[in-house]
């Protein structure tokens, strides 16, 4: 079986860990983040990936930066690098090593949705299709050629979570299926049209705001797109309130956007922009633990909620 180094860091990373390991590959070496503090004590975490590899006994390597740091990475001489969500980019040095080069395993049908965040991306941009593309590595972001491509549905109701799962277990299976082809030199690297290349990158503080302005899709799909993080919020009271969970509701309004028309047994009904409405069923006011709108319900005068509005 031919030796593997294998670079990933968080949950999605996991599963193609497993897979590897699961088809007999030698994993010389786990190359991830390093363990990073974490939670309102900040307790020192390690990332998921060095959990799974020191599981299974694999030897694990953290540098701050790799690109000033891949000596014991050139000795061992690789035939293979794979690298699923790392969260660095690799320097040329790096990728010339490999007999078979680098590849990656990356959350979207490329080129669309290249950076950091494309499962995010593609629920915010209201895409009906996602998916995994295995890929050479470049020297620019998500830039390299195709491989392989595999499609995944969007449901209306998947979320960052659900989505981030589905497509954690296609890219392991599509990697699997991709690498005997890859060592028996039967794959057909496409290029990447530049042209057609969009862009996800890392969410920003501000871009996780509510406009209720828009349209009671794109409203819905801005608080599925960012849950369960880095999660929206809006302003009530002048503070900044989470919303975790949302729904498309029925009823419409002439009511201006981010007013609240009404209240249902489990939570908030707000106007958007198109006369239409969402219901906010999980939120978190500002200094307050997460809370399903039941609960906020109860520990408020419902009289004074409605045609108070949200966003200021």
């Amino acid at each position: 079986m031919k030796n593997i180094i294998f670079m990933g860091t968080p949950d999605f990373a996991v599963p193609v860990l497993e897979k590897l390991i699961e088809d007999g590959y030698q994993i010389q070496l786990v190359v991830t983040q390093p363990d990073r503090p974490k939670g309102r004590k900040k307790v020192l975490t390690p990332p998921p990936v060095k959990v799974t590899a020191e599981k299974h006994g694999l030897p694990v390597f953290q540098p701050e930066k790799i690109k000033d740091n891949y000596e014991q990475i050139e000795q061992l001489q690789p035939d293979l690098i794979v690298t699923a969500a790392f969260g660095q980019i690799l320097p040329k040095g790096l990728l010339d090593i490999p007999e078979y080069g680098c590849i990656n395993v990356h959350a979207s049908l490329l080129p669309l949705l290249r950076g950091g965040a494309p499962i995010h991306y593609s629920i915010l941009q209201g895409h009906e299709k996602t998916g995994i593309t295995v890929m050479y590595m470049a020297e620019r972001l998500d830039a390299g050629d195709i491989i392989s491509q595999a499609e995944l549905d969007i449901l209306d109701n998947d979320d960052v979570a659900s989505l981030h799962e589905k497509l954690a277990d296609v890219g392991a299976e599509l990697l699997s299926q991709t690498l005997p082809r890859l060592f028996n030199d039967k794959i057909s690297p496409i290029k990447q049209d530049d042209e057609l290349a969009t862009y996800a990158p890392n969410i920003k503080r501000e871009e996780e705001e509510v406009d209720w302005q828009k349209a009671q899709q794109e409203v819905y799909n801005h608080i599925r797109g960012l849950h369960p993080w880095p999660v929206a919020f809006t302003k009530w009271q002048g503070k900044n309130m989470k919303i975790w969970k949302a729904e498309k509701n029925d009823q419409t309004t002439d009511q201006a956007p981010g007013v609240i028309i009404d209240i249902a047994d489990n939570g908030l009904i707000v106007a958007t922009g198109d006369k239409k409405s969402i219901k906010i069923t999980e939120l978190q006011p500002a200094g307050k633990k997460k809370m399903s709108g039941s609960d906020f319900l109860r520990g408020t005068v419902r009289n004074e909620l409605i045609g108070a509005k949200l966003g200021e």
